[in-house]
């Protein structure tokens, strides 16, 4: 395998794991902000207010995106696994 296959590789590999974390990402970044202000407006400060919202919206949505989650990983690995092939062998 050559450098450019490597770092081709490489860079596709981080741009799945960025697009494949970004919704659980954003939505426990989302639920915490708006927590905070709501703290903040109220000046509740308990821990269990700003930890269950936001486990049980980020569980939420990854329940929801999981079918596309997968569906993602498994067309990289064929894609990977074919290329693979093709050059023939590691």
């Amino acid at each position: 395998m050559s450098i450019e296959q490597v770092s081709d590789l490489l860079r596709e590999t981080i741009r799945v794991s960025l697009i494949l974390s970004a919704p659980v990402l954003v939505t426990a970044l989302g639920s915490g902000l708006i927590i905070s202000i709501f703290q903040a407006a109220t000046q509740v400060n308990e821990q269990t207010l700003s930890f269950v919202p936001k486990i049980v919206l980020t569980l939420g949505i990854f329940a929801v995106v999981f079918p596309w989650v997968m569906r993602t990983l498994v067309d990289f690995g064929t894609r990977l696994f074919l290329a693979a092939g093709a050059r023939g062998g590691p």
